[in-house]
């Protein structure tokens, strides 16, 4: 499974960003995609993820209320909509992948900073 992430950038705290993890290769043998993130010095924490099938989003902590999750299986895409950023959001946001059987796999990282 290859993962392919776009978005991120600089915005303004309150501000909102969206990211795109698109998959490709044996898309058959994902459960769950989603994002990571990792803040500097900090360990990685997911944001959310959601099931292949786009039924059942699960929602980290800091993203409850402001992010929201979602996947086209047509496309073999997840998206992570972000609203009202603030500046503990800034962080490297990770595409992950699991599989059926307890593979994970990771796009390349994408830089969300949130500063005025």
């Amino acid at each position: 499974v290859q993962l392919q992430a776009s978005g991120g950038g600089l915005v303004q705290p309150g501000g909102s960003l969206r990211l795109s993890c698109a998959a490709s290769g044996s898309i058959f043998s994902i459960k769950v995609m989603g994002w990571y993130r990792q803040a500097p010095g900090k360990g990685r924490e997911l944001v959310a993820n959601i099931t292949s099938d786009g039924r059942i989003p699960n929602y980290g902590d800091s993203a409850k209320a402001r992010f929201t999750i979602s996947r086209d299986k047509v496309k073999n895409t997840v998206s992570l909509q972000m609203h009202n950023l603030k500046p503990e959001d800034t962080a490297v946001y990770y595409c992950h992948a699991g599989s059926w059987v307890g593979v994970d796999y990771w796009g390349q990282g994408t830089q969300v900073t949130v500063s005025s």
